[in-house]
């Protein structure tokens, strides 16, 4: 049943299914990790079906009951002076019209002294974006099957330039109690700009996951498994900086082979006592680790780890995610139960 409700969804949107990756849409920062929860089990998790309210900003086909009156306010102190952050709150109407989801996605790229063609200062400017998002999840009857969409609107503001545009995000989740296993799958920023910052229309960062996750029987431990960037292949480019130079001058290119292309779309994640007051996780990306590898040297690059705190209503997350050796980051969350 799995196989067919991914293939469904496959077969959907493969019109739509260009290469995007860094660099070749605008509003990139749409697939930023969405809470410290998610950015510590690798990134771009998807299968969480519990109280983590940020987790719908993702994927809207996790929205259910559990987040009713739930808030979240996230931060992170990104790289290069960027911060950004996300907020989020669940509202359950009733049992018939089930759970609404409203979500916020901000981040700010700082303070930036700007020059003309001849070098005369024109003053210092500012560059910042905002999502703002609501979603609803449905349960299809007498089925273990989820579904949900995000309708978001982003607004875009780099120096005398504006940009106003809209997205769609649709999610389906498969939960199987029993087994305490779920799958999902996710399409991404499906929309386009409705205002552009000059004459030229960007197309949006679309973006196709697909996740597995489970809680071992007898080991406290859940285990998170992610296929990201489906609509993509090769997703792996050769860096220039390891190119090699034989003895006559001749340099050759860094080949990216099969399996490497392969590994770059895995996502492994882990969460120890993912039901209880404290929860320690540990996440890695392959992606990450291979592009911003250094030769001989070891900066574990792609690795993640966090915590969780629960004292009484208020819910601490913290995030470590390395990149190189001098550029890491660390998200913070605050989740409050209203009730």
């Amino acid at each position: 049943m799995i196989r067919r409700i991914t293939a469904l969804f496959l077969l959907g949107f493969t019109s739509f299914s260009f290469a995007q990756l860094g660099g070749e849409s605008t509003y990139q920062f749409l697939n930023l990790v969405s809470s410290p929860r998610q950015a510590a089990l690798g990134g771009k998790i998807i299968t969480n079906f519990d109280y983590d309210v940020s987790e719908a900003l993702y994927n809207p086909a996790s929205i259910n009951g559990d987040m009713h009156n739930q808030a979240a306010l996230n931060f992170s102190s990104y790289l290069g002076g960027i911060t950004y952050g996300t907020a989020a709150y669940a509202y359950t109407w009733d049992r018939r019209v089930q759970t609404f989801h409203f979500g916020v996605t901000y981040i700010n790229y700082g303070d930036f002294e700007g020059y003309d063609i001849n070098g005369v200062s024109t003053g210092s400017f500012r560059g910042n974006e905002v999502a703002l998002s609501f979603g609803y999840n449905y349960n299809i009857p007498f089925t273990d099957f989820y579904v949900g969409t995000n309708v978001k609107l982003i607004t875009s503001k780099l120096e005398q330039y504006n940009s106003i545009g809209g997205a769609l995000d649709f999610g389906v989740m498969y939960i199987n109690e029993r087994l305490d296993f779920h799958a999902a799958l996710t399409v991404r920023n499906f929309g386009t700009q409705f205002k552009t910052y000059v004459d030229l229309r960007e197309r949006l960062p679309f973006e196709v996951n697909f996740g597995m996750s489970q809680t071992l029987e007898y080991i406290p431990l859940r285990w998170h498994l992610t296929l990201e960037n489906l609509q993509e292949w090769p997703i792996g480019v050769s860096n220039p900086a390891r190119a090699t130079t034989d003895l006559s001058g001749n340099q050759t290119e860094e080949k990216v082979g099969f399996l490497n292309n392969v590994m770059r779309h895995i996502i492994l994640g882990a969460e120890l006592w993912p039901d209880r007051g404290f929860n320690i996780r540990l996440g890695y990306n392959f992606r990450r680790a291979e592009e911003l590898r250094i030769l001989d040297q070891r900066i574990f690059s792609g690795l993640s780890f966090g915590l969780g705190l629960k004292i009484n209503k208020m819910k601490f997350s913290y995030t470590h995610s390395r990149y190189t050796g001098s550029a890491n980051t660390s998200f913070f969350g605050l989740q409050m139960d209203l009730n």
